[in-house]
């Protein structure tokens, strides 16, 4: 059986490269490119298999796009179920600045899919036997596919017995949660949405994700904080990890890379802080890495012990 399935919706092929400065009207002579798998789903995948995870990726194709993608996903050794759909598959590019080390990521529109090609690719993820232990439902949607067929869609693969681990936004997130999932994975914008506040302090971040636990939608948040670290808050905990002091190199992957450590950690253990301190250096040491190359595990074990972890339980 396996462990972990990851489902991508709207999936890519990440470029990236640099320029030595960006002028407009000119011609921009950039560096050899580099190409990476991409997409929410897909990314939390590639950190759990080089954690050592059992995983499975979910995702469309399509176009001469869907091939390198999926054959990038196949060098890193990463299995894959993937779905032939008519649209090209969507590129992502990165560019770096090198006079001024500034990123600037730009993001092309998904293929549509069609009625047939959603629920296939659905499909792919709920008729799995036997079902995986969780299923990672991550990053952004196609275009045209709205808040309730996202909703039906977690209901069907939910139905197979797996939790559901979710990282997207605005109303996906909403239609998802009011069908009850595992775990949300929002940064500091995204709860305060879903949560109906606009503060930031501690002990409200920590009161409103009890709300939300306490109506049985969801049993824990982790809440991306930036600069700021995380909190994870569940039934009976609520645990604060520090930001770690490191210098990024890039902005890109690391909510992907926090996830996956994630993920992978409550696979193999119950215990939320060993959970959110691996989770925490996996989302540090993927700034670490220029483009979007995501975290690799020997910086992970060596930012894993820095990680400090406050218990604010009973503080809020």
């Amino acid at each position: 059986m396996t462990e972990i399935v990851t489902i991508t919706l709207n999936p890519s092929v990440d470029i990236s490269t640099s320029v030595a400065r960006i002028a407009p009207f000119s011609k921009l002579r950039c560096a050899p490119p580099h190409y990476d798998p991409g997409g929410g789903g897909i990314n939390v995948a590639r950190v759990i298999k080089r954690l050592g995870g059992d995983v499975l990726a979910v995702f469309p194709i399509g176009g001469a796009t869907g091939q390198l993608l999926k054959r990038l996903m196949h060098d890193e050794g990463v299995p894959c179920t993937t779905v032939d759909v008519f649209s090209e598959t969507r590129q992502v590019f990165t560019l770096v600045e090198d006079t001024t080390d500034q990123q600037f990521r730009f993001v092309l529109p998904g293929a549509q899919l069609s009625e047939n090609e959603w629920s296939t690719t659905v499909a792919a993820v709920a008729d799995i036997r036997p079902a995986p232990s969780m299923v990672v439902v991550s990053g952004s949607l196609p275009s045209g596919i709205s808040d309730e067929k996202f909703a039906r869609a977690i209901r069907t693969i939910k139905a197979s017995g797996a939790k559901i681990m979710l990282d997207t936004s605005q109303g996906p997130l909403r239609a998802a949660v009011e069908e009850g999932v595992h775990l949300i994975k929002p940064n500091l914008k995204e709860f305060q949405d879903l949560a109906g506040i606009s503060g930031a302090q501690e002990p409200q971040l920590v009161d409103a994700a009890r709300a939300l636990i306490a109506k049985k939608r969801v049993a824990i948040i982790a809440l991306s904080l930036g600069a700021d670290g995380a909190l994870l808050v569940s039934v009976d905990r609520a645990l604060r990890a520090r930001p770690l002091p490191v210098e990024p190199v890039s902005v890109v992957g690391a909510g992907d890379s926090f996830l996956g450590a994630l993920v992978w950690q409550l696979s193999r253990s119950a215990d939320l802080e060993e959970a959110l301190r691996c989770a925490t250096a996996a989302g540090a040491a993927a700034v670490l890495r220029a483009g979007t190359s995501l975290s690799r595990v020997e910086d992970v074990r060596r930012l894993h012990g820095d990680v400090k972890i406050d218990d604010v339980t009973m503080a809020v």
